[in-house]
């Protein structure tokens, strides 16, 4: 994908859309608007991605363009703003590796599913997408802090889940 020169829509597509889907489920909690976020994304990039110039540049738009539709489409359906909550609050570190390995892909995407939605964004990025925190906060169009907030207090809520969790296999 670096090279701009074999930059083509449908090594875009073949590349993107699975972590786009994926991204679209995390937070639609549903397949087929997952679906329907991650073809509207390309159908955008269609019209409009001739103007991302910096092919390193074509996954933060495509996320970014996803995160966008999906909040167009809450907007639409709740005819309310979207909340932002207050972030002055930091709490601790990473999940421990430990607890990490032990937990089985289905595992984590259910816990992630139980931890708050304002957290639940940042820690599917980061995670999942790998995105760096920069990433996520242009995706998200939120201050790189914020994105560090969120990310602490969501790592803070999967550190209990997975505690609960692994308490009720034992």
């Amino acid at each position: 994908m670096e090279n701009s020169t074999n930059l083509n829509f449908e090594d875009i597509v073949s590349a993107y859309y699975q972590p786009l889907y994926r991204f679209g489920y995390s937070l639609a909690k549903n397949e087929h608007e997952a679906g329907d976020l991650a073809q509207q994304t390309f159908f955008i990039y269609a019209e409009k991605g001739d103007g991302v110039r910096d092919p390193s540049k074509i996954k933060s738009w495509l996320f970014t363009t996803l995160y966008r539709e999906f909040l167009r489409r809450r907007r639409k359906d709740s005819r309310m703003d979207h909340y932002e909550p207050e972030m002055l609050e930091a709490a601790g570190g990473a999940v421990e590796p430990h607890i990490r390995r032990s937990l089985d892909a289905n595992l984590a995407v259910e816990a992630l599913e139980e931890v708050d939605e304002v957290y639940r964004q940042p820690l599917a990025l980061f995670y999942m997408k790998d995105l760096s925190y920069k990433e996520i906060a242009e995706v998200l169009h939120v201050p790189i802090g914020t994105i560090m907030s969120r990310l602490s207090r969501g790592k803070s809520q999967l550190r209990e889940i997975f505690k609960r969790k692994e308490s009720e296999t034992a």
